[in-house]
């Protein structure tokens, strides 16, 4: 994901990530058009978004996609959380559910690395950690 610019759409001001936006500006601004295999994001119930190899914001309610030529974009996404400080970082749950807050902590501000190459990286994240 890109820093945030200016559009001129109908649905949305903004497309790209910045900790200036809304909440609501964040989810509009997030919900692209991807190259991806949808039902593979759809299984794995989770989109994290990064800027520069680092999750500043997760995406689910992934269950439902649009496609436009080789792209395709996720309607019913929901931000379950964000960064709101690049520098520390800081981060806004946003998830209804205490599972989804938990997903969200896990990833935001982690690093990410990918070797897919393109804006998707299909990985396998834990989904319980290890106690002492």
């Amino acid at each position: 994901m890109d820093v945030a610019t200016r559009v001129g759409e109908t649905d949305r001001q903004w497309i790209g990530y910045s900790t200036d936006l809304t909440p609501q500006e964040l989810l509009k601004a997030l919900r692209g058009w991807w190259r991806c295999d949808p039902t593979s994001v759809a299984a794995g119930e989770v989109l994290p978004v990064t800027l520069s190899g680092y999750v500043v914001a997760v995406l689910t309610g992934l269950d439902r996609w649009e496609k436009n030529g080789g792209r395709h974009a996720f309607p019913d996404a929901l931000l379950t959380g964000y960064v709101t400080d690049l520098a520390r970082p800081a981060m806004e749950l946003t998830a209804p559910t205490a599972g989804g807050r938990r997903l969200a902590q896990l990833l935001l501000g982690a690093r990410l690395p990918s070797e897919s190459g393109g804006a998707i990286a299909y990985r396998t994240i834990p989904t319980t950690t290890a106690t002492d």
